[in-house]
């Protein structure tokens, strides 16, 4: 007989089940793809970058995925070998170089998890406003706690 949990630690094994899933789904994405998992969450990294408006250097990439100045200059090769970024001059720095993701990267990665995307997307909107800040303030804080214990 199993002891029932607290809802906290429900919602918190849930979670941990969903970021399992997500792991699994990205490493299929990777696998199918000839990419490294890192290779991956550098995507995203410059992805989210690029949303907020914010050029992103191989030293600002390699921080971000904790990784040292050798792996990331191997993982920026090998990203732009496949097609997936280039190294462009900064805008207002024209001596910095800055890593960009390439469109048929950004298509590639909408191809696999767009499917994905619109069913949270749509899930979402079964929420009021009180109940997105609520599931939004939940996701900061845990994204943050997580942060937090990596530096």
């Amino acid at each position: 007989m199993s002891a029932r949990l607290d809802p906290e630690m429900e919602i918190v094994h849930l979670l941990r089940s969903v970021a399992l899933e997500l792991g699994l789904h990205s490493a299929r994405f990777a696998s199918r793809n000839g990419m490294h998992p890192t290779d991956v969450r550098a995507l995203i990294a410059l992805m989210d970058a690029r949303r907020a408006g914010e050029e992103t250097t191989a030293g600002r990439l390699g921080a971000a995925l904790g990784l040292n100045s050798a792996g990331t200059t191997a993982l920026v090769d090998r990203l732009e070998r496949a097609g997936h970024v280039r190294r462009v001059r900064g805008e207002g720095d024209r001596r910095k170089v800055v890593i960009e993701v390439d469109e048929s990267a950004v298509e590639l990665g909408w191809s696999f998890f767009g499917p994905l995307i619109d069913r949270s997307v749509e899930l979402l909107r079964g929420y009021d406003e009180r109940e997105l800040a609520a599931i939004r303030g939940f996701l900061t804080g845990v994204r943050d706690a997580a942060d937090e214990d990596g530096q």
